[in-house]
């Protein structure tokens, strides 16, 4: 019986904890239709590649529109009457999540009961950070061997794990003070010792 060596498991388990974002759902058909959206965590400058599958559908036409959840609402891209496969890609603002949203509006005269009956399967494919990248075409470009080609990758999955421990490491320094601020509101000031 052969083991797997040491670096070869690590790398597993690492490959393993990847997020992978799919979904396959019917969009019911309505004459104003409210958005359906997906919601994902992204932090700020990360690459997000939607690739979004429409099936048929008469009568019907399927909008798309990406998001983010600021009190801004910035919407990074939309697109209007998306048919079979689209693929559409945008780099993130802030961070936060970015929200993949659709509509499936009725064109045409359509009857009441005919209405009811109307949705389209979306198939919903959303790859951010390390995940996004098309390693296959960098290899190409660059003449990479396989073994380099999975260092890059490997590289890619590093940093987004770095820049992770960043954000937590910062946020966690954020609620440190928010916290420290809150219970010295409480004390006396005599009680209060200068750090």
């Amino acid at each position: 019986m052969k083991f797997l060596s040491i670096p070869a498991f690590f790398l597993s388990i690492l490959l393993s904890a990847l997020p992978t974002y799919a979904i396959k759902f019917l969009l019911q058909a309505q004459r104003y239709p409210p958005p359906k959206c997906i919601w994902n965590a992204a932090h700020t400058n990360t690459l997000v590649i939607v690739t979004a599958n429409v099936g048929p559908g008469a009568n019907q036409r399927v909008d798309i529109e990406i998001v983010d959840s600021s009190p801004n609402r910035n919407v990074y891209l939309s697109k209007k009457g998306i048919k079979s496969e689209s693929r559409l890609a945008i780099t993130t603002h802030g961070e936060g999540e970015v929200g993949v949203c659709f509509k499936n509006t009725i064109e045409g005269d359509v009857s009441y009961d005919a209405a009811q009956k109307l949705s389209r399967v979306i198939d919903l494919d959303v790859d951010i950070g390390a995940d996004a990248v098309d390693y296959n075409a960098i290899a190409n470009q660059e003449s990479l061997s396989g073994l380099e080609t999975e260092m890059r990758k490997l590289e890619g999955i590093v940093k987004e794990i770095v820049d992770e421990l960043e954000y937590l490491k910062t946020r966690e320094a954020r609620f440190s003070s928010t916290n420290r601020a809150f219970i010295l509101s409480f004390l006396p000031s005599s009680a209060v010792k200068p750090s």
